[in-house]
């Protein structure tokens, strides 16, 4: 890789890194302080069927 090319993607590694850093962390249900946390599979079914939702069959 080039020096340039070197330097496109250090710069895209730290812009990436800033907004992961910058990203607001998924709190607890409101509802009910007493449930755990939701862990990583909770988020994604709940980004898949929220999806699923949107779409016709």
């Amino acid at each position: 890789m080039s020096k340039s090319e070197d330097r496109k993607l250090a710069a895209l590694v730290k812009k990436t890194a800033a907004k992961v850093a910058n990203a607001k962390p998924k709190g607890q249900r409101r509802h009910d302080p007493t449930l755990p946390p939701e862990s990583e599979d909770d988020i994604d079914r709940h980004r898949f069927f929220s999806e699923m939702k949107k779409r016709e069959f």
